[in-house]
């Protein structure tokens, strides 16, 4: 970072303002809202274990057709639906966890899990899934859940060696998120799940237990 005098600061501002304005058109007040506006400080993220009274909280992104786009579930469409999921699916999961903010741990905004890989050929691996809520997007949140999850997975369970994400081709939200979290992407993987009905191609995202 420059540490620049006040006027030297205000002539290199008009400087580039003269530059852009000319060549983009851009007014000097939108210049000085872009260069003023601070970036938003990523909220402390915590992952802890599902409890049936989640099931309103839950609702927040299994009932939001925003969040379910990209996703292999249908819209919930009651709370008994998520109540259902969680007995069923959630609590019985071998990790599945909420992702809650900002040290308050009563209120899952998200959830993130991972399935384990099946027997000598598959049990290296592991599948990473999470779901955010939308109010939530864009704040860092995933990216530190994801984070959190893969270190967490990695120490609890010591003979995975690595955990993978696919993702849909047009999907870009979520490749970016997996990026930022140091996952690799390896390819695309034609035709690769059935998606509501129709073949999609995938984006395969990686991340090994020595690059944690």
């Amino acid at each position: 970072m420059f540490d620049f005098q006040p006027s030297q600061s205000i002539k290199i501002f008009f400087n580039i303002h003269l530059v852009l304005s000319k060549k983009h058109k851009i007014s000097t007040l939108r210049l000085v809202s872009a260069m003023a506006k601070p970036d938003k400080a990523s909220p402390k993220v915590t992952l802890r274990m599902f409890d049936p009274s989640d099931a309103d909280d839950f609702m927040a992104w299994a009932g939001d057709a925003r969040v379910s786009r990209f996703t292999r579930e249908d819209v919930f469409t009651s709370r008994e639906d998520a109540l259902h999921h969680i007995h069923d699916t959630v609590l019985p999961h071998p990790w599945y966890r909420a992702i809650c903010i900002d040290n308050d741990d009563r209120r899952a905004v998200g959830s993130i899990w991972v399935d384990p890989g099946q027997g000598a050929v598959d049990g290296c691996r592991g599948s990473i899934s999470y779901r955010l809520a939308h109010d939530y997007w864009g704040r860092g949140i995933a990216t530190s859940a994801l984070k959190a999850a893969v270190k967490v997975v990695f120490a609890e369970w010591a003979h995975l060696e690595r955990v993978e994400a696919i993702v849909r081709v047009e999907n870009f939200g979520s490749q970016r998120v997996l990026e930022k979290a140091g996952f690799v992407r390896e390819g695309v993987l034609r035709r690769y799940v059935a998606h509501k009905g129709k073949a999609e191609d995938m984006v395969m995202y990686s991340i090994l237990s020595s690059e944690v």
